[in-house]
Formats: structure tokens, C-alpha cells, sequence
């Protein structure tokens, strides 16, 4: 069974503007929750001992300063002494007075679990705004590559265009990757920069499959196969392997979930599912966007042709 992708690309072209269309409304709706080495704060740890959960820990901290705070568990492997790690985002760093303040309420309400201040930093947004930027410019480079070498290697079947396509197959995994990361609250933090970097190296690796498959088909079968049917049958060709490359990484992170929610690592969660998603976009862009996409510049280049 074959499908018609070429033939139905429209819907397939509906399909990813909808789902861009509603990334830009849940970011206008919920917003992105930048973490704090972007934005800025303050992180305090606190030894304790005895049983305190991070939730009821978290809800003194916040009752106190009047603001959201995010509390995470630890304990040191070797000393095997515990402790409670808040994170607060905030343009105003915490001043000494809060800080002692806190801390005295922290012992009042938990006075037999021996709670100490045992490190307390404020964060500079500038750093991590400097390695945001740095991780950008990575990313325009890696696109500028890409076009080139994808320009270079398929030159013979208009290069130039299909690595202009490609990238854009790329940024839309990218965006929707994103969009799960604030649909989720996922915190926007270096989780998020290695997602995107995974996915443009993962994403365009099934891309190029394909069009070197449409070379190669295109060498074979020459100028008897209309453009649109030799780039359907050369995806269709490749579907099966693209299918189950990508099933197979999903199945991976799947397991990587469910473990993570076991074990109740947030960190681990907050790559492994927008990866996922992303994995799955990229199939999809891969299959039913790319192709088509450069289909449509070359039929429209060949109209242009036949005009002049």
C-alpha cells in the first residue's frame, strides 16, 4: 500500500500550520517558564534532618518571601546527609536580611529537625542569556552548514532548495518541541537547548535518507516519471525504515519516562518527553513535509521557466 503524499500534501501542510498556529497560542496563553539561569535569582540549600516533605517545605518558603519557589529533594551519596534545594526567579536578589529572616522562620516551624543554611547564591541572568545567545548562533550555523552540504551533496537534483527545505522542516520540529515544553511547564533551561540540538541532528539525518533515495530514483528513471510521482514513490520507499527508526527511539524513551516518573526525576522527564515529541515531528516533517515542500519549489521554479 502506497500512500499519496505528494498528492495530499495540502492536508499535510494544514496539519503542521494548525498545530505551529496553537504553539503560538499556548505561548501567549501560558507562557514560557524560564529557568533561572536565564532569569535570574537565587538558589539556598538547607540541611536538615528527620522527614520533611519538599511540598510542605516549599509552601513555608513561599508563605514567607510571598512569592513561587521550586524545592527539590537531595542527599549526598557519601555523607548521606539530606537536604532541601529552593530555587526562586526573581530580578531582585535575596538580601541578607531575608535570607536570616527565612532561616529563622525555617527553624521555628521545623525546630526539631535541625535545619542550617548551607549555601545560598544569587544568580545573574547575564550568563545564561550569554550561553542562550551562544547556543542560537550554534544553531543558525549548524542551518547555514546544513543548506550548504545538502546544496553540495544533491546539487544534481537542485540542492540548494532541498537544504533551504530542510531547515525549515527543522524549525518547525524545533517549534513544536517547544511548544510542548510550555504546554507542560517544562522550565525553559539547558534540557531544552539539548532537545533542540538532538532533534536537528536526528530530524535531518531521515530528510536526507529521502533525498538521496529521490536521487537515486531520479538517475534511474530520468525525466520519465513525473517529478510529483518519483518523489512519492522514493518516500514511500523509505517509509518503512523511517517508521521504524523512529518507533524505536520512542519505544526507548518511553522507557526512559516511565522510569523517570518512578524514580521522580523531573530533570530527566523534562528532555525525555519533549524529545519524544520531537522524534515524532521529525518523522512527520521528514515523510510528509519535506518532500512535498520541495516538490512544490521545483514545480513552481519549472512554471517560472516555462513563462520566460
Amino acid at each position: 500500500m502506497k500512500l499519496d503524499i505528494i498528492g495530499k500534501r495540502k492536508i499535510f501542510f494544514g496539519i503542521s500550520i494548525v498545530a505551529l498556529v496553537l504553539v503560538l497560542i499556548i505561548t501567549i496563553v501560558v507562557g514560557p517558564k524560564l529557568d533561572i539561569q536565564f532569569k535570574g535569582g537565587s538558589i539556598a540549600t538547607y540541611t536538615y534532618t528527620g522527614d520533611i516533605t519538599p511540598d510542605e517545605f516549599g509552601k513555608t518558603v513561599e508563605s514567607f518571601l510571598g512569592q513561587d519557589v521550586t524545592v527539590q529533594k537531595q542527599e549526598n551519596s557519601v555523607t548521606g546527609q539530606t537536604s532541601m534545594v529552593v530555587s526562586l526567579t526573581s530580578n531582585q536578589n535575596l538580601t541578607t536580611e531575608t535570607q536570616t529572616g527565612l532561616l529563622e522562620e525555617l527553624q521555628t516551624t521545623y525546630a526539631d529537625n535541625e535545619i542550617e543554611a548551607s549555601d545560598i547564591n544569587n544568580v545573574d541572568p547575564v550568563m545564561g542569556m550569554e550561553f542562550f545567545k551562544k547556543c542560537i548562533v550554534a544553531v543558525v550555523f549548524a542551518s547555514v552548514i546544513m543548506i550548504v552540504y545538502i546544496g553540495f551533496r544533491f546539487r544534481k537534483i537542485g540542492g540548494a532548495s532541498a537544504g533551504v527545505v530542510s531547515v525549515i522542516a527543522l524549525i518547525h520540529d524545533v517549534l513544536i518541541a517547544y511548544g510542548v515544553f510550555v504546554l507542560l511547564g517544562f522550565t525553559i533551561n539547558d534540557n531544552f537547548i539539548a532537545v533542540v540540538l538532538t532533534i536537528l541532528g536526528y530530524s535531518i539525518n531521515d530528510t536526507i535518507v529521502i533525498y538521496d533515495r529521490i536521487r537515486e530514483n531520479k538517475r534511474y528513471y530520468g525525466n520519465k516519471m513525473e517529478l510529483g510521482e518519483l518523489v512519492n514513490m522514493s518516500i514511500n520507499q523509505c517509509l518503512r525504515r523511517t517508521v521504524t527508526t523512529s518507533l524505536t527511539t520512542v519505544m526507548a524513551l518511553i522507557c526512559i519516562c516511565v522510569v523517570a516518573v518512578m524514580m521522580n526525576v523531573s530533570s530527566i522527564l523534562s528532555f525525555a518527553v519533549p524529545m519524544m515529541v520531537g522524534v515524532i515531528s521529525g518523522l512527520y516533517s521528514s515523510v510528509f513535509l519535506s518532500g512535498s515542500l520541495w516538490t512544490l519549489w521545483q514545480e513552481k521554479k519549472a512554471a517560472k521557466a516555462t513563462k520566460a
